[in-house]
């Protein structure tokens, strides 16, 4: 099993949902949906989690070096409502990662009312 991704593109920031199970294989797909989101948009990407069953550290790893490669570029890594079996324990040398306790909380923290105000999907 792994993981299904869209991406939405706000004004000031990008939503990618997560849908699925984020471990070894949906790593990879996780990786290859971030390289894709750093090539369009701007901002901090906020990863939303609701849509995941589950994450392995596989999972969790390959959050953490997207919040480095973001920040290599410039931008940031937030996620909101991270799996219920596990919590990011990211290493010393990872940037700040915000966590947001659900979707809401995230697009409010970034003037969104709902998904709707976020931007177009692509």
């Amino acid at each position: 099993m792994t993981i299904e991704w869209q991406y939405t593109a706000g004004e000031d920031f990008g939503l990618l949902s997560l849908a699925g199970y984020l471990g070894p294989e949906g790593a990879h797909r996780f990786t290859g949906a971030i390289d894709w989101v750093m090539a369009r948009g701007t901002g901090p990407v906020v990863v939303d989690m609701t849509g995941l069953r589950g994450w392995s550290l596989a999972g969790q790893l390959a959050v953490t070096e997207a919040a480095r490669r973001l920040t290599e570029h410039g931008r940031g890594l937030e996620l909101a409502a991270i799996p219920a079996d596990g919590s990011l324990v990211p290493d010393g040398d990872c940037p700040p990662i915000a966590v947001h306790s659900d979707l809401a909380a995230a697009l409010a923290a970034h003037g969104a009312r709902d998904q709707g105000d976020v931007g177009r999907q692509e």
